[in-house]
């Protein structure tokens, strides 16, 4: 049977989570519909999901369509939870995308099809609501053209047309069509159009709704007719990726993961990286729920009970599917506090769990102030940390006031050396940097100006990796990006012994010399290059009364935003441009008093800015090496 692993995304709001139910309902899987309102769906099963009425984790629930097995996974829409939905994408056949015939194509939606064209996910769009008062499927259907892609074809009212007009961006199907138009039969356009939406080429458009179930039928079809199911080599290597990680009652690690090739059984050992594992206990995706199995084959989705692993890490053989960064990292951050003294290393421990199964909750912990700050997209999702703390840990919390997570960049160039058995170098060790900017996305680079078999090849490695830590926080505290780091100079002492051959440490170099001195000859030479602060811009879409512009454009002007393009659509003016993601808050806070309650502003991340005006900056959590004698005593007291 083929199997077909299968995304829901939208805009919050949009009823993704409905649609969900209504396919499940239909398939048989479940015998009444579930209601977000209620809190009674089957793929929202947290108590804050419940009580919110959105989507917090990826649930996954598994129905046939015809022949096809599909998997279906349910994704956060809410943009606090865009991790959520990053870590799901690596392992999709397919996705159908959830627009609201109301609301349209919102700020989440372009995020979302922009990042499922860059992976050339094959999808589906269902414009839901269509019931709903104010819905206008048409005008939906322009914006998706305008705003999302104009590689569409509307299935509600298929025209061999306009269909062979849309699939004629191939040249082959081209040729065809002009060569024998006749040739061109429906049964030969529903093919073609099925081999182009599994390249990523053509995006059908479904109308309906998952309250009355109109066409849930015609979605159902698309999504067996034209994703693209596979059968998978279960005979092959094994091979898959873990997307998600929960822990059980007792405390267990569960891994979810998604098999390529091959198969897993029961107390079969899986090659991790260097390592390797042994699987305790599975259960496989099947009608519904996972159902407890002793094998999981290729093209499933299994939870695995035994294995070490964190999220993104391959099973067995990588897959060429690993999860990569797709979405903006996290822009805000706030210091969590326990509410009782006695529970701050229950704190730690249950942070550290929650980083686990989200890498991008970010810990920064501060020894001497012996604070914890987390790194957020937004204010709900602080509010699911909390109770998450409490619910699960019983831990309860504080946090700060939320503020911006800046980067530095590279302004110049800067170099530093610090030569062994030279004062004021304390350590076994000499080490020669360079740094200078990089190119815009491509990270830190690390450099080899020595030759590579100058020393042994772990104290490279102790240095690369340690420029790497030590870049989280530049001269202003903040990550350094986007820059490249060149050893310029290298040199130790080999292993010396005493007569008796006794190793003698005062006179040999080790790992941690290079892991001690590095520090400090990196910040000199960022100290030199220099470094700018630059802070989150989001972009902003903001539609108001035209009678307010006024009040609108002196709101956005206090908060520093610059509108790019103002338009205006009868009674309604839209505006578009570039905001501080410090500032967006306060203007959700404000907009209602300044439109009548009318307004409403998306935002999404866009880009770093350089900083005007005074220079932000964040406390250090490492040694400071920029403070060479503080830096010192505490390394040498470690």
């Amino acid at each position: 049977m083929k199997t077909l692993n299968l995304g829901i995304l939208a805009h919050v709001d949009a009823g993704k989570t409905s649609l969900t139910e209504r396919l499940l309902h239909t398939a048989g899987i479940i015998g009444e519909l579930g209601s977000v309102d209620d809190g009674s769906t089957q793929t929202d099963t947290l108590a804050l999901e419940r009580a919110r009425g959105i989507t917090i984790k990826a649930a996954v629930v598994s129905f046939a369509v015809g022949d096809v097995t599909v998997n279906l996974i349910d994704t956060p829409g809410h943009p606090d939870f865009i991790a959520e939905v990053e870590r799901v994408l690596g392992v999709l056949d397919g996705a159908v995308l959830v627009l609201s015939a109301v609301e349209g194509v919102q700020a989440q939606t372009r995020v979302l099809m922009r990042t499922l064209r860059r992976l050339r996910i094959p999808t589906l769009l269902f414009v839901n609501k269509i019931d709903r008062r104010g819905a206008d499927p048409d005008r939906v259907f322009r914006e998706i053209s305008k705003k999302l892609t104009p590689s569409i074809l509307a299935m509600d009212t298929w025209s061999s047309e306009r269909a062979a007009d849309l699939l004629a961006s191939d040249e082959d199907f081209l040729t065809e069509y002009l060569t024998d138009p006749d040739a061109i039969t429906s049964d030969r356009l529903h093919t073609e159009l099925a081999t182009q939406v599994a390249g990523a080429r053509a995006y059908p458009v479904y109308f309906g709704s998952a309250i009355t179930g109109a066409g849930i039928d015609a979605l159902r079809e698309g999504i067996e007719n034209l994703l693209p199911a596979k059968e998978s080599d279960a005979d092959g290597p094994v091979s898959g990726t873990v997307f998600k990680v929960e822990r059980g009652p007792s405390g267990e690690k569960i891994a979810y993961a998604r098999l390529f090739s091959g198969s897993i059984s029961v107390r079969d050992k899986v090659p991790l990286g260097d390592a390797e594992g042994k699987v305790t206990a599975i259960s496989v995706f099947d009608t519904g729920a996972a159902v407890p199995g002793s094998v999981v084959r290729a093209g499933r989705i299994a939870k695995l009970w035994g294995l070490d692993v964190r999220i993104g890490d391959p099973l067995g053989t990588p897959s060429g599917h690993e999860i990569e960064r797709l979405f903006s990292p996290p822009t805000l951050e706030t210091v969590v506090s326990p509410v009782h003294t006695a529970d701050r290393g229950a704190l730690h421990q249950a942070l550290s769990q929650l980083a686990e199964q989200d890498p991008l909750i970010g810990l920064r912990h501060d020894e001497i102030r012996q604070e914890t700050s987390v790194s957020l997209y937004g204010e709900v999702q602080k509010e699911v940390i909390q109770a998450t703390l409490v619910d699960e840990y019983g831990v309860d919390v504080t946090f700060s006031e939320t503020t911006t997570i800046c980067v530095e960049r590279v302004a110049g160039t800067g170099s530093a050396t610090e030569i062994i058995d030279k004062p004021p170098n304390p350590f076994l060790a000499t080490v020669g940097l360079r740094v200078e900017p990089g190119p815009p996305g491509s990270g830190i680079t690390f450099v080899l100006e020595v030759e590579l078999g100058s020393m042994p090849y772990s104290f490279v490695k102790a240095v690369e990796d340690t420029v790497k830590e030590t870049l989280r926080e530049g001269v202003h505290g903040w990550e350094v990006l986007d820059c490249v780091v060149t050893m310029t100079r290298s040199g130790y002492w080999a292993r010396q012994s005493h007569s008796h051959g006794t190793f003698d440490k005062s006179m040999s170099s080790t790992a941690g010399d290079f892991r001690d001195l590095t520090p400090l000859v990196l910040m000199a030479a960022l100290r030199e290059a220099g470094t700018t602060v630059h802070e989150p811009m989001h972009r902003f879409t903001l539609q108001a009364p035209a009678d307010t512009l006024g009040p609108v454009t002196a709101l956005l002007a206090q908060a520093r935003a610059v509108p790019k393009t103002t338009l205006t659509h009868g009674a309604t003016a839209e505006l578009e441009g570039e905001i501080p993601a410090a500032k967006t808050h306060g203007v959700h806070r404000l907009l209602p008093s300044a439109t009548r309650g009318e307004g409403v502003m998306e935002t999404a991340f866009h880009s770093y800015r350089e900083v005007r005006g005074a220079v932000p900056a964040r406390s250090r959590t490492d040694h400071d090496p920029l403070d060479r004698k503080e830096y010192l005593r505490r390394v040498l007291r470690r």
